[in-house]
Protein backbone atom coordinates (compact mmCIF):
# COMPACT_ATOMS: atom_id res chain seq x y z
CA UNK A 1 0.00 0.00 0.00
CA UNK A 2 2.75 2.48 0.81
CA UNK A 3 4.07 2.12 -2.75
CA UNK A 4 0.68 3.14 -4.16
CA UNK A 5 0.38 6.04 -1.72
CA UNK A 6 3.88 7.15 -2.58
CA UNK A 7 3.29 7.01 -6.33
CA UNK A 8 -0.09 8.70 -6.32
CA UNK A 9 -0.68 10.87 -3.29
CA UNK A 10 2.74 12.08 -2.31
CA UNK A 11 3.88 12.53 -5.93
CA UNK A 12 0.75 14.57 -6.75
CA UNK A 13 1.18 16.71 -3.63
CA UNK A 14 4.80 17.63 -4.36
CA UNK A 15 5.77 20.55 -6.52
CA UNK A 16 8.60 20.31 -9.02
CA UNK A 17 10.90 21.53 -6.23
CA UNK A 18 9.92 18.52 -4.11
CA UNK A 19 7.99 20.64 -1.62
CA UNK A 20 4.61 19.45 -0.40
CA UNK A 21 1.81 21.91 -1.03
CA UNK A 22 -1.94 21.95 -0.56
CA UNK A 23 -4.12 19.94 1.76
CA UNK A 24 -5.33 16.45 0.94
CA UNK A 25 -9.06 15.91 1.42
CA UNK A 26 -10.29 12.32 1.57
CA UNK A 27 -13.59 10.58 2.09
CA UNK A 28 -14.77 7.42 3.82
CA UNK A 29 -13.48 5.01 1.15
CA UNK A 30 -11.80 1.97 2.74
CA UNK A 31 -8.28 2.87 1.51
CA UNK A 32 -8.67 6.30 3.13
CA UNK A 33 -9.90 4.91 6.43
CA UNK A 34 -7.28 2.19 6.75
CA UNK A 35 -5.36 2.66 10.00
CA UNK A 36 -1.99 2.95 8.30
CA UNK A 37 -3.06 5.60 5.76
CA UNK A 38 -3.00 8.60 8.17
CA UNK A 39 0.19 7.23 9.73
CA UNK A 40 1.86 7.13 6.33
CA UNK A 41 0.66 10.63 5.40
CA UNK A 42 1.99 12.06 8.66
CA UNK A 43 5.35 10.34 8.14
CA UNK A 44 5.57 11.83 4.64
CA UNK A 45 4.56 15.29 5.96
CA UNK A 46 1.44 15.43 3.79
CA UNK A 47 -1.06 17.96 5.10
CA UNK A 48 -4.48 16.33 5.20
CA UNK A 49 -7.86 16.71 6.83
CA UNK A 50 -8.05 14.23 9.71
CA UNK A 51 -10.81 11.59 9.44
CA UNK A 52 -12.69 12.94 12.47
CA UNK A 53 -13.13 16.24 10.58
CA UNK A 54 -14.73 14.69 7.47
CA UNK A 55 -18.33 15.59 6.78
CA UNK A 56 -20.14 12.26 7.18
CA UNK A 57 -23.19 13.06 5.07
CA UNK A 58 -22.10 15.52 2.44
CA UNK A 59 -19.91 14.57 -0.51
CA UNK A 60 -20.70 18.09 -1.71
CA UNK A 61 -17.65 19.41 0.14
CA UNK A 62 -15.19 17.41 -1.92
CA UNK A 63 -14.40 19.30 -5.16
CA UNK A 64 -13.47 16.08 -6.94
CA UNK A 65 -16.68 14.30 -5.95
CA UNK A 66 -19.04 17.19 -6.60
CA UNK A 67 -17.56 18.58 -9.82
CA UNK A 68 -14.61 16.81 -11.38
CA UNK A 69 -15.87 13.20 -11.41
CA UNK A 70 -19.12 14.26 -13.08
CA UNK A 71 -17.29 16.12 -15.83
CA UNK A 72 -14.85 13.25 -16.28
CA UNK A 73 -17.69 10.74 -16.50
CA UNK A 74 -19.34 12.77 -19.25
CA UNK A 75 -16.07 13.07 -21.15
CA UNK A 76 -15.32 9.34 -20.89
CA UNK A 77 -18.74 8.10 -21.95
CA UNK A 78 -19.46 10.70 -24.64
CA UNK A 79 -20.08 8.77 -27.87
CA UNK A 80 -18.19 5.67 -26.64
CA UNK A 81 -18.88 2.06 -25.77
CA UNK A 82 -16.27 -0.04 -24.02
CA UNK A 83 -15.79 -3.74 -24.63
CA UNK A 84 -13.17 -4.26 -21.93
CA UNK A 85 -12.19 -2.84 -18.56
CA UNK A 86 -8.80 -1.89 -20.02
CA UNK A 87 -10.48 0.23 -22.70
CA UNK A 88 -12.44 2.04 -19.99
CA UNK A 89 -9.31 2.55 -17.87
CA UNK A 90 -7.41 3.96 -20.84
CA UNK A 91 -10.27 6.32 -21.69
CA UNK A 92 -10.34 7.59 -18.09
CA UNK A 93 -6.60 8.31 -18.16
CA UNK A 94 -6.84 9.98 -21.57
CA UNK A 95 -9.76 12.20 -20.58
CA UNK A 96 -8.24 13.04 -17.17
CA UNK A 97 -5.22 14.44 -19.00
CA UNK A 98 -7.57 16.73 -20.97
CA UNK A 99 -9.09 18.33 -17.86
CA UNK A 100 -7.93 21.92 -17.65
CA UNK A 101 -6.26 23.04 -14.45
CA UNK A 102 -8.45 26.16 -14.40
CA UNK A 103 -11.54 23.88 -14.26
CA UNK A 104 -10.10 22.01 -11.27
CA UNK A 105 -9.06 25.31 -9.64
CA UNK A 106 -12.62 26.65 -10.05
CA UNK A 107 -14.02 23.51 -8.39
CA UNK A 108 -11.63 23.96 -5.48
CA UNK A 109 -12.48 27.67 -5.34
CA UNK A 110 -16.16 26.82 -4.72
CA UNK A 111 -15.30 24.97 -1.50
CA UNK A 112 -15.95 27.86 0.91
CA UNK A 113 -19.33 28.61 -0.70
CA UNK A 114 -20.25 24.94 -0.46
CA UNK A 115 -19.19 24.84 3.17
CA UNK A 116 -21.36 27.88 3.90
CA UNK A 117 -24.32 26.03 2.35
CA UNK A 118 -23.65 22.76 4.19
CA UNK A 119 -23.52 24.29 7.68
CA UNK A 120 -27.21 25.39 7.81
CA UNK A 121 -28.14 22.00 6.32
CA UNK A 122 -26.39 20.37 9.30
CA UNK A 123 -23.98 18.49 7.06
CA UNK A 124 -26.59 17.03 4.73
CA UNK A 125 -26.28 17.12 0.95
CA UNK A 126 -26.74 20.45 -0.80
CA UNK A 127 -27.06 19.46 -4.47
CA UNK A 128 -30.57 20.90 -4.51
CA UNK A 129 -29.19 24.28 -3.39
CA UNK A 130 -26.45 24.60 -6.01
Amino acid sequence: MSQLLSKVTVTCCRSSAGILHGCLQQDGAPPHTARNTPTYLRRENVTFIEPHMWSPNSPDLNPVDCTVWGALQQMVHQCRRFMTINQLKQAIVTEWDKLLQCFIDRAIGQWRHRLECVVPQQGEQIKHLM
